[in-house]
């Protein structure tokens, strides 16, 4: 295991700016996932690192080796730099069988017939493939396929593992047992991991730290809890999925809460937060759609807090939960809630209510490139993203 430094990481592709200024450092042993849409750099960063593109400018240091230095004219060879490769499309060689595909490696190594065999059956046995030695490529599942991938990479026990969204190409089920399997792999070998990913999930229930990315650039940097409960600004709270992201102006701010006045909520929202922003900042507030309370209309005022009026425009059965989408004017609030809890009486068109509690609320700088200003106090759903992984 080693640690990884990518300082001033620049990539261009014809004048076209891929990564203006990338800088990470990742700790031995650390399983860190890149996250971010298509087309964001994340793969640029992972193939600069593997040494298969060269940067335009930039420093790479891996277990305290330099294997890039633009300035310094260094480039070392992918195959000199220890590392160890799982690509999207598993890249098997379909003339050899999987003992064959996984010792490849050690035998480019020229280690001994003997250490060749001993390591190649245990890693077989590590990721399960006991068994299957004498198959081919093309007798395996999409799963066992990847997995052979993966213990050829891990075969030659190397200083750092990439990946490169290993999992999309799989089911769900498939890819809900091998992401739990690869985690379990990672912590017994101790090998540093760099994980990239689209996946929110995939980043949630493995990482150590997440690393947020979008054009090039790294939004936030954090645990997954971090990241999950306090998104750095609105794109990281839109990708990692707040449904409902809402513009707003602080009119007041005492105690724990702060009061803001969104004319897309129709009304005032309170926050529960521990900033205390000046009487007329613009702001965002994000709140998610399994935190959000639909029940039937009532007249009257109401007593508990953030509960309006809203009505129902769409019901979406989605297996264990139902989603809602409801209308307050112009502005759509979406809210879900197990199957068992659904509202009675949910054609279309009818009034309900909708609550969020203040605690449920992240409040977002609206004018700062929407950089957090609070730290919520809710941990329920990211309990129940771990508890399926």
């Amino acid at each position: 295991m080693s640690s990884v430094i990518i300082e001033r990481l620049h990539k261009d592709f014809g004048g076209h700016v891929v990564l203006p200024h990338f800088d990470l450092h990742i700790k031995e042993a650390e399983f860190v996932v890149i996250l971010g849409p298509s087309g964001c750099g994340k793969t640029t960063v992972l193939r600069c690192l593997a040494g298969l593109e060269r940067p335009t400018a930039g420093r790479i240091v891996v277990g305290g080796d330099v294997v890039q230095d633009v300035e310094a004219g260094i480039s070392v060879p992918t195959q000199k730099r220890g590392l160890g490769l799982v690509f999207q499309s598993y890249a098997l060689w379909p003339h050899m069988n999987v003992f064959e595909n996984i010792a490849y490696p050690l035998r480019v190594r020229r280690l001994g017939r003997e250490a060749i065999f001993r390591k190649t059956i245990d890693i077989l046995d590590l990721v399960g493939l006991d068994g299957l030695a004498e198959r081919s490529p093309a007798e395996l599942s999409g799963g066992q396929q990847q997995r052979v991938a993966l213990a050829r990479a891990l075969v030659a026990s190397p200083r750092v593992l990439l990946l490169d969204e290993p999992l999309s190409n799989l089911d769900a089920q498939r890819r809900d047992r091998l992401r739990k399997q690869l985690r379990r792999i990672q912590r017994e070998l101790n090998t540093t991991t760099v994980y990239v990913t689209h996946d929110q999930v995939e980043a949630l229930t493995m990482a150590d730290r997440v690393v947020v990315m979008n054009k090039g650039r790294i939004e936030q940097n954090g645990t997954p809890r971090e990241v999950f409960e306090r998104p750095a600004n609105r794109f990281v709270a839109d990708f990692l999925g707040y449904e409902n992201i809402l513009r707003g102006r602080v009119v007041r701010a005492g105690g724990r809460l702060v009061t803001v006045q969104s004319d897309a909520w129709g009304g005032d929202l309170q926050v529960e937060s521990a900033a205390r922003p000046a009487i007329g900042t613009a702001v965002d507030v994000a709140f998610r759609a399994a935190n959000v309370q639909v029940f039937e209309f009532a007249d009257g005022e109401n007593p508990l807090p953030n509960t309006l009026p809203a009505n129902l425009r769409e019901v979406t059965f989605l297996g264990d939960t139902i989603e809602y989408v409801l209308a307050r004017g112009a502005q759509q609030i979406v809210a879900r809630a197990p199957a068992r809890a659904r509202v009675q009486a949910e054609p279309a068109g009818e009034k309900r209510m909708v609550s969020v509690r203040p605690a449920d609320i992240v409040l977002l700088d609206g004018e700062q490139a929407g950089n957090v200003l609070e730290l919520p106090r809710r941990t329920d759903t990211l309990d129940r993203v771990a508890a399926r992984s």
